[in-house]
């Protein structure tokens, strides 16, 4: 299972073009909206998640996703469930990706010590311990980060492509791209 964790405040593309591409790839993935079900992001736009929460019983996950955006990643910074998720993703060697401002929530708690790691320019006082890299997309271990926005298909591509394989997501990339003549 794949949980993205969604906050009021949170960046919409940096979460939902990692769901639709790992989607996509056949991946279970599950929204988690941390104190509603109905979470609003940072552009207004209101989004369904599969569940609450309080619903979320098995922390267990091969994977778990943070998307950025403000007030955002505070929010999901301050949730129970999510230093839950965190924790047990370290325990079972999961797989971590934070997108935009959101790797200062591993920065913050010194996840990111002796890794090499991205955020939205302005956080990086937050990376404590990070080697900072100057590129859209950054896979150290288990931890994937990423620089904003404007690299979440990237950012979505690199996490099909930890999960199942650069080939599928040389494919899904291939996929997605206009035929020309």
């Amino acid at each position: 299972m794949i949980y993205i964790f969604l906050a009021d405040g949170f960046e919409e593309v940096e979460a939902l073009a990692p769901l639709d591409l790992l989607r996509r790839a056949g991946a279970d993935v599950n929204t988690v909206g941390i104190g509603g079900n109905v979470i609003c992001g940072a552009h207004g736009i209101k989004v369904y998640t599969d569940m609450l929460d309080s619903e979320l019983t098995d922390h267990s996950a091969e994977m778990i996703i943070l998307p950025g955006g403000m007030p955002g990643t505070l929010n999901l910074a301050s949730s129970k469930t999510v230093s839950l998720a965190i924790e047990c993703a370290l325990k079972n060697n999961s797989y971590i990706a934070a997108i935009c401002a959101a790797p200062s929530i591993l920065g913050d708690r010194g996840l990111l010590c002796g890794k090499k790691a991205v955020c939205f320019p302005g956080f990086e006082d937050s990376m404590k311990g990070a080697e900072i890299l100057n590129c859209g997309v950054v896979k150290d271990g288990n931890i994937i980060t990423a620089a904003g926005m404007g690299v979440a298909f990237e950012f979505g591509l690199a996490l099909v492509s930890c999960l199942y394989g650069k080939e599928k997501a040389d494919e899904l990339f291939d996929s997605t791209q206009a035929k020309r003549r």
